[in-house]
């Protein structure tokens, strides 16, 4: 088996150096599409906090323990930010009906609603920023993502 010359790059290390530049670039956006989507919802909300509302209301309901499993936070972080957001009039907080310790999290319709446009807006971003690809290009990509979801 011959040694691989790793002095000079080969073309799949220049793709993935672009790749990842790519990724740097995006993830930069989304910090700042969260801020500016925190922003647009309550002029107080943290863009951390516009992200654990997106999560609750997608997901129905959920509580302190699985925000702070699904983000990697501390859940002392978790709670200041769900009171924060209980204080905004965004979130609502229930006695778990099986769990006595646990609160039950929940977006008010208020809250949905504003989420809902949102979403919309961000839809309609995402589809016109694709606009020139093919529905099976739009498909590879996402099958990057999901891969890349799984490392």
């Amino acid at each position: 088996m011959a040694a691989v010359d790793t002095a000079v790059p080969s073309d799949v290390d220049e793709a993935l150096a672009e790749f990842q530049g790519q990724l740097t670039l995006i993830f930069a956006r989304a910090r700042s599409l969260w801020k500016e989507s925190a922003a647009r919802m309550h002029p107080e909300l943290q863009p951390s906090g516009y992200r654990l509302l997106g999560f609750i209301a997608r997901a129905g309901s959920a509580n302190a323990h699985q925000l702070a499993e699904s983000f990697e936070m501390d859940k002392s972080v978790v709670s200041r930010q769900v009171r924060m957001l209980e204080d905004l009039g965004l979130l609502e907080s229930r006695p778990d009906d099986t769990d006595g310790r646990q609160r039950v999290l929940t977006a008010t319709p208020e809250a949905s609603e504003a989420l809902g446009e949102l979403r919309a807006d961000h839809a309609n971003r995402m589809r016109e920023a694709l606009a020139a690809l093919t529905p099976q290009e739009i498909q590879s990509a996402s099958k990057v993502f999901r891969l890349l979801a799984e490392i």
